[in-house]
């Protein structure tokens, strides 16, 4: 289906980031099938959450008080003392929880920094890079600052969305399994991502 800009603001995207993101959307769409009303709208309410509105492109890991940080990572920090040298240190931050995991080296590697969040998925984790950069045919491994770039931001959030299975979930509007695949057991943001889909839907007629 043809996505145009205006029904990308009407699905809640704002003005700006909807012209800057629409160039790259129908051949995003288009590749990995993302084809239909109902997948576009899921797609683009679950976009929508993971990047704050298509405006957040880079995982925020500045924390500013040891508490918040043993809330979030509570198996990497044991108490707030712990936590303590992370505060205000995303790059410090982002070593320690992503280390061992994801394909990730230990905490030394700086590979959680590298391969921190990005896109409109917030793509993580040299495995994840590893996978896109193989389907897409990108240098996501060696220049992962790439998936920040709008057609790369696209690419990506298309590829996980596809790989992930998706597609079928969206055809079904099961949106709380979709966002059980995007955003894990956490299901963060839950009953805004199932809003945004209506109005997403809605916009697309």
């Amino acid at each position: 289906m043809q996505l145009s800009v205006n029904q990308m603001i009407a699905a809640g995207i704002g003005p700006t980031p909807a012209k800057r993101f629409h160039p790259f959307m129908a051949a995003a769409l288009d590749r990995f099938e993302i084809s239909t009303a109902h997948r576009v709208a899921a797609f683009l309410a679950q976009c929508h959450v993971e990047s704050a509105g298509f405006t957040r492109l880079e995982e925020n890991l500045m924390y500013t008080t040891p508490r918040r940080l043993v809330r979030v990572w509570p198996s990497r920090f044991a108490n707030e003392a712990a936590a303590m040298p992370f505060v205000r240190n995303p790059e410090r931050l982002a070593n320690k929880v992503y280390a061992g995991k994801i394909g990730n080296g230990p905490e030394a590697s700086g590979d959680g920094w590298k391969f921190r969040g990005r896109g409109l998925k917030q793509l993580t984790g040299r495995d994840n890079y590893r996978a896109a950069a193989a389907a897409i045919d990108r240098p996501y491994l060696d220049e992962p600052w790439r998936v920040q770039e709008p057609e790369d931001a696209v690419l990506t959030a298309a590829w996980f969305w596809k790989n992930a299975g998706c597609n079928p979930l969206a055809d079904a509007f099961n949106i709380d399994g979709i966002t059980r695949k995007v955003n894990g057991p956490a299901m963060l943001e839950a009953a805004q991502r199932r809003r945004r889909s209506q109005e997403a839907l809605r916009a697309l007629g």
